[in-house]
């Protein structure tokens, strides 16, 4: 994936003669394809605040926990960082090289402009190299989509399962592991169904899951890392808040602001995490987590 996101719009943008050539046709096919703030102030605050959501998705934070040296944390987030930033930018090139060179999306397959990044591959690559960047987007989808099954199933089974309704009893690992088979099979199929009949727009539904996993976790997470005030309260009224102010902003607000709900509810969730949890008494050993956690 890093090579199709980095060689890819560096090869379509040099075929189509530079970045300032594709701009001036982009520019005149329509003059917003250039200008962020065709998208209008809570469109463009949005489009940057969508970065907000990582720290709250799970499959995300799991591969952090599960790093075999805790030394190599930040370097790992340094690392990761610049390479997101990287495959976002190689994508946007992608759509921007795409529309310069197919600027009806009738042009493309089934009108779908989905198919930009195939339809390139296959313009500028033989057989082979078309293989491995197609390689590389299933690779990428099986990355996260394992990532996320396996967080389904541990939440079902260990957070819920285990730790409620089987309170107090234990669980043997055969049990938990068979358990965790049948949920995976169970949420992968939901997963196909869902993309099967909801395809027209399983994106917004998964900007709207961003939004609110970003909103309700990322900020109760944060400030639990870093503030040792923080509470039990404070987190789970944060969760409420961050939840709750997603699908309020989007089903009432969004449509009259433009604004990605995202951004109101992450700032609302971290809000209320910070005035509950100076309201609640904090942990007695606040003090000896803090130390553990920086050492």
């Amino acid at each position: 994936m890093i090579f199709g996101l980095t060689v890819l719009p560096a090869v379509a943008v040099a075929k189509i003669g530079g970045v300032n050539v594709m701009l001036s046709i982009l520019k005149a096919l329509d003059p917003k394809y250039i200008d962020p703030l065709s998208l209008g102030v809570g469109g463009l605050i949005g489009f940057l605040g969508i970065g907000l959501g990582s720290p709250g998705q799970p499959h995300i934070i799991v591969r952090y926990m599960a790093i075999d040296d805790p030394d190599r944390l930040r370097a790992s987030t340094v690392i990761g960082t610049f390479w997101n930033v990287v495959l976002a930018w190689g994508a946007i090139f992608v759509g921007l090289a795409g529309r310069a060179l197919y600027p009806d999306v009738n042009m493309l397959p089934d009108a779908n402009s989905e198919m930009i990044y195939l339809v390139l591959s296959s313009d500028f690559f033989g057989p082979l190299l078309y293989g491995l960047l197609i390689g590389g987007v299933f690779a990428a989808i099986l990355s996260t989509a394992d990532s996320q099954l396996l967080v389904v199933a541990s939440t079902i089974v260990r957070d819920f399962y285990q730790e409620i309704i089987k309170k107090g009893e234990k669980l043997s690992e055969e049990k938990a592991v068979f358990l965790s088979r049948i949920v995976v099979f169970l949420a992968g199929i939901f997963a196909m169904l869902l993309a099967y009949f909801a395809k027209d727009i399983i994106f917004w539904l998964v900007l709207f899951a961003w939004g609110g996993l970003g909103a309700a976790i990322g900020p109760t997470l944060i400030v639990s890392l870093y503030w040792k005030r923080a509470t039990k309260w404070g987190v789970v009224a944060g969760m409420i808040v961050g939840a709750l102010t997603t699908i309020i902003w989007k089903l009432y607000i969004r449509p009259i602001t433009g604004l990605y709900e995202l951004v109101p509810a992450f700032l609302f969730a971290l809000i209320a995490t910070v005035l509950v949890s100076l309201a609640t008494k904090p942990p007695e050993n606040a003090e000896e987590l803090m130390k553990a956690m920086t050492e």
